[in-house]
């Protein structure tokens, strides 16, 4: 059955354990949608949503059915608009789970059509968050364990015009 997921994030940066939930769920899902949100309500973001999505696009270019496309507004409006059914989340901890459980409920009551899915990343993951990369970062810490490549290459840059 072709099944298409919505796994939304800022993804500023983003990281090997977003890539490793993606990737796997493109095992799973005939077409992954990584929704790079635009957040007006969060805190001015590291990288633009335009960059966001360039790095997450140069990220996932070898994988053919994960697609990289920015969104505003309502998730569950964007997950309609998509045609799809269902919402990837991440989970990293416990902590994580509080806060997605009551998101997940709140979605649904609104839209009882959609279903969220957790996928918690590889035990070498579970720690990294984009936050503490970005602190790691601009305190001068290598992050190359923690993001692809060229995201620690572009932090850096982006860093050094700072």
């Amino acid at each position: 059955m072709e099944q298409k997921v919505i796994y939304p994030g800022t993804f500023d940066p983003i990281t090997l354990g977003h890539h490793d939930i993606a990737c796997r769920a493109a095992q799973i899902f005939s077409e992954v949608i990584v929704a790079v949100a635009d957040s007006p309500g969060k805190k001015q973001p590291f990288f633009n949503t335009q960059e966001r999505v360039e790095l997450a696009q140069q990220v996932f270019a070898d994988v053919a059915n994960i697609q990289v496309v920015a969104f505003s507004g309502l998730l569950m409006e964007f997950v309609r608009a998509q045609g799809a059914r269902v919402v990837l989340r991440g989970l990293r901890a416990a902590s994580d789970f509080e806060y997605e459980f009551q998101l997940a409920g709140m979605n649904r009551s609104m839209f009882p059509e959609v279903e969220t899915m957790f996928l918690t990343p590889d035990e070498k993951y579970m720690f990294i968050s984009a936050s503490l990369v970005r602190e790691v970062s601009i305190l001068g810490g290598d992050v190359s364990q923690f993001v692809p490549s060229l995201v620690a290459e572009r932090l850096k840059l982006k860093i050094q015009s700072c």
